[in-house]
């Protein structure tokens, strides 16, 4: 099925129940129980090696857990296959951009895996939305980080996901790249996905997150909400890390 046409298959809530992930005796993961909702950003805060980018890869499903379950509505990654991939988005640390095509091919390039139709009409879209149209066709060897950055992300964006996993999208943005970043995520809320953004980018996360998970020693807490009087992102960040900024 093209994924331009109704999914034939959605979900309006990710559930992670008693996750755990083990590498040999490290232990990355342990009892993590939480949900994630369509419509609302979910931060993910915690020191380097707590495993916010574990928990981001059990979510996408290409990371299995050890013990426990994911469930994407009532359905899990193991009964679903393809149909949930089509449904995923994914913003990692490597951004799978080739730099030998332009900004405009690689984009194609990744609609024809989707099996997108319309596909010029989707990419000049997606150029659009990454204010690239000037560097469509400039080869991506030549972009800057952060332009890399803005066009990966509407490469994960391109086929219309419902499950959008972000690991440290701010990487390499100025400050009107990251104003862009926070205005795309803002609108793709309002449209219905459930976005789950790991960042130590306090900063620009807050006053974006409708709520935090802060991630230590492999358990995931959740961050007081942000009322008034109770600081900012980072202030309660260190409260439930113990001191950890």
């Amino acid at each position: 099925m093209s994924a331009d046409a109704a999914p034939a298959f959605d979900f309006d809530v990710v559930s992670a129940r008693d996750i755990s992930r083990h590498f040999g005796r490290r232990r990355a993961l342990s009892h993590v129980t939480t949900e994630f909702r369509a419509g609302e950003i979910v931060g993910l805060f915690g020191p380097n090696g707590a495993g916010k980018s574990t928990l981001l890869g059990i979510l996408s499903s290409l990371v299995r857990p050890s013990a426990g379950e994911v469930r994407y509505g009532d359905r899990t990654a193991a009964t679903l296959g393809d149909a949930l991939r089509a449904r995923i988005g994914v913003l990692g640390h490597d951004l799978f951009l080739y730099g030998d095509l332009t900004a405009r091919e690689n984009l194609a390039f990744f609609g024809r895996l989707y099996g997108l139709t319309h596909l010029q009409d989707r990419v000049a879209q997606a150029l659009h939305a990454a204010r690239l149209e000037e560097r469509a066709d400039d080869r991506v060897a030549g972009f800057s980080r952060g332009l890399r950055q803005r066009l990966a992300l509407e490469r994960a964006l391109l086929h219309g996901p419902r499950l959008i996993l972000l690991d440290e999208p701010f990487t390499g943005l100025d400050d009107e790249s990251c104003a862009l970043l926070v205005d795309r995520l803002t609108g793709l809320r309002r449209s219905g996905a459930a976005i789950v953004m790991a960042t130590h980018d306090f900063e620009s996360a807050d006053g974006l997150i409708d709520r935090g998970l802060c991630l230590t020693n492999g358990r995931a807490m959740a961050l007081a909400a942000g009322a008034a009087g109770q600081g900012t992102l980072r202030e309660r960040y260190r409260a439930a890390a113990g001191g950890r900024a």
